[in-house]
């Protein structure tokens, strides 16, 4: 039996908190890989945290196009490819920002499988994904009934 913390039971987030959340997780996970991962390096926390957000806005608006120009080869090696578009937008995010260095291709690789594991395992203990999906159904149906 699985325990969750969900610190926002029956609780509605704004977008802005919402954001502020998940950046803030995002931090947490790129942390944690700054500290496991030997390929991954740091200058300050601050470099961590500007990293993070980058990381979430290409993650929000760059990944999607990619995977979108990738799909015939995503389905031909059956999703696999997916891991190496998150190493690309984390090598890319890495390039982006001064002061956060990535060893190379394959270091970003298991960065971001790592960066990957601790997210979901950071949002799984917070965020009820029962909640979010009875959220997402609710927008979906009134949407359609408009």
């Amino acid at each position: 039996m699985t325990h969750q913390i969900n610190i926002f039971q029956n609780q509605s987030l704004q977008p802005i908190t919402r954001f502020l959340v998940k950046w803030f997780i995002s931090t947490i996970a790129l942390l944690v890989v700054v500290y496991i991962f030997p390929g991954v390096a740091s200058q300050n926390f601050l470099t961590t945290i500007v990293t993070a957000l980058i990381l979430g806005l290409l993650n929000t608006f760059f990944k999607p196009i990619l995977q979108i120009l990738s799909l015939p080869i995503t389905i031909l090696t059956l999703g696999l490819f997916t891991l190496i578009i998150n190493a690309f937008t984390f090598y890319l995010a890495a390039n982006m920002v001064h002061g956060f260095y990535v060893a190379g291709f394959w270091s970003a690789f298991g960065a971001a499988l790592i960066y990957s594991i601790v997210t979901f395992l950071i949002n799984s203990l917070i965020f009820s994904n029962k909640d979010e999906r009875n959220t997402m159904y609710c927008q979906i149906f009134y949407r359609n009934r408009k």
